[in-house]
């Protein structure tokens, strides 16, 4: 970060601070307006506060970022030239510690406060302005950091400019990223790196297949972790069954929590088969597949709900074995929009629930990462005050958020065919909801060339399963 720029990351704070003393004024009544609601006035002023020390936090994480960039340039311009990688390394250890020392925390967070200043210096220009502008958090920040890392220059650029560059051509819809959680930006980040790899997403499969594996670690108090790196359709299966089952088993007389549940019912499985009493559930995961990647035409990836894009080959496979456990969605060749929902059975209310998981990907509540399978299908519009059973009326929050919704005045609104509901807080603010990331897919040149005249893109290939048509619900 240059020096006017500092300059100005500088003069904002000096703003936010006075806006700052302003929220404090209000919160204690001192610039509270004549006549006003005083305790409505103090909770704005404390929100309006808050909002500004998070930007005051962002543009301190970018001055920090410039300093330490800025030492390490100084340090290693002081150094003697290193005369081996021995010496190299004592030198870069050097700096470090005495960063360590600065500001009074462990060297391994100062080395990885080094690394994360020299990325965004040197490599995410837009990342940086961002954090200098309070748009977005350090989080954030080092979110984009994690997720460039291993990319060429070009490839780390593309994905900066998705998320932070409005008027790129391949602009992200949807929230903006600082308007995400970091969490939630980072699994879309992380979506996308996989979609635009510049390795193919089935080469690093193949890989990962291999190092496939189960550990024990002991732990404290008796404990022990037990865990399986297995491939995504595998581990989206076991959940969704694990959860069907600990829900399943839930009631009044129930004391066990859903995370117990479901943790004794994978043991149950594990140790003796399908335990007695155990309810074991089919489970519903749907994977949305493109169209040419189902026939092999491309190898674009199909995405694996709760969990993100994964090899076409493994679409295919889950689709072509008839794989009761996953739902198909085609998505359509020319806007990566869904086209319908595979399914086993006619009933309407189901169905409709399938497709709002497919709207939605989660419950729509700002931050929110559950996908369970049984959130819970709610009227925006209640019915009793003439509101319809339509997709534009209906949200799937999960049980956690539809009891807010009806027990306190947060309300969810404006939710369309193709995007989730957004949500108004008590004290009026508007919250938007997080929007699927739908993108065009890729059409090899030979079917690109087959468009006929006027047509805006070319023909749609024959389904060869054709059991996906026969869904008529929506």
């Amino acid at each position: 970060m240059e020096c006017k720029a500092v300059a100005e990351t500088l003069e904002a704070m000096k703003a936010s601070l006075a806006a700052l003393a302003e929220c404090a004024g209000r919160a204690d009544g001192t610039l509270a307006p004549v006549g006003a609601d005083p305790l409505q006035d103090e909770a704005d002023a404390c929100l309006d506060g808050m909002a500004e020390v998070g930007s005051i936090e962002a543009r301190l994480a970018a001055l920090k970022v410039h300093f330490a960039a800025g030492y390490t340039h100084a340090a290693a311009a002081m150094a003697s030239p290193a005369v081996s990688p021995q010496e190299r390394t004592a030198q870069e250890m050097a700096v470090t510690a005495e960063v360590a020392c600065v500001l009074t925390v462990s060297e391994r967070s100062a080395a990885a406060l080094l690394a994360e200043s020299a990325t965004l210096t040197t490599g995410l220009p837009l990342t940086l302005a961002a954090l200098r502008a309070g748009s977005i958090s350090w989080q954030h920040a080092r979110v984009m950091c994690d997720e460039t890392s291993g990319l060429d220059p070009a490839a780390a650029a593309a994905l900066e400019a998705h998320f932070l560059d409005p008027e790129s051509p391949f602009a992200a819809r949807g929230c903006a990223a600082g308007e995400l959680v970091p969490g939630r930006f980072r699994a879309k980040a992380r979506s996308w790196r996989e979609r635009h790899h510049p390795v193919s997403i089935e080469s690093r499969h193949r890989k990962g297949v291999e190092d496939r594996r189960l550990e024990y670690v002991p732990d404290r108090d008796g404990m022990a972790w037990l865990s399986a790196y297995v491939t995504a359709d595998v581990a989206a299966a076991v959940w969704s069954r694990a959860t069907e089952a600990a829900r399943a088993l839930q009631g009044p007389a129930e004391s066990r929590t859903l995370p117990q549940l479901r943790a004794d019912v994978a043991a149950d499985w594990l140790l003796v088969g399908v335990a007695e009493g155990t309810p074991s559930p089919k489970a519903q995961v749907l994977v949305t597949v493109p169209v040419l990647s189902l026939l092999g035409a491309v190898t674009e990836p199909a995405t694996l709900d709760g969990y993100g894009p994964v090899p076409p080959s493994m679409a295919r496979r889950l689709v072509g074995d008839g794989a009761g456990s996953f739902l198909r969605v085609l998505t359509d060749p020319r806007s990566g929009a869904p086209l319908e929902i595979g399914r086993t059975s006619y009933r309407i209310p189901k169905a409709m629930r399938q497709w709002l998981r497919l709207r939605d990907g989660r419950c729509p509540f700002p931050g929110c990462n559950n996908h369970s399978l049984d959130n819970e299908a709610d009227h925006l519009l209640a019915w009793s005050e003439g509101g319809g059973t339509g997709i534009t009326n209906l949200g799937q929050p999960c049980p956690r958020h539809h009891r807010l919704r009806h027990a306190t005045a947060w309300r969810p609104v404006d939710a369309t065919r193709d995007r989730p509901p957004g949500w108004i807080s008590p004290a009026g603010r508007s919250y938007p909801s997080e929007q699927q990331d739908w993108e065009s897919p890729y059409w090899p040149e030979v079917l690109a060339r087959a468009a006929g005249p006027g047509e805006t893109g070319p023909p749609l290939p024959v389904d060869p399963l054709h059991d996906w048509a026969l869904f008529t619900a929506a």
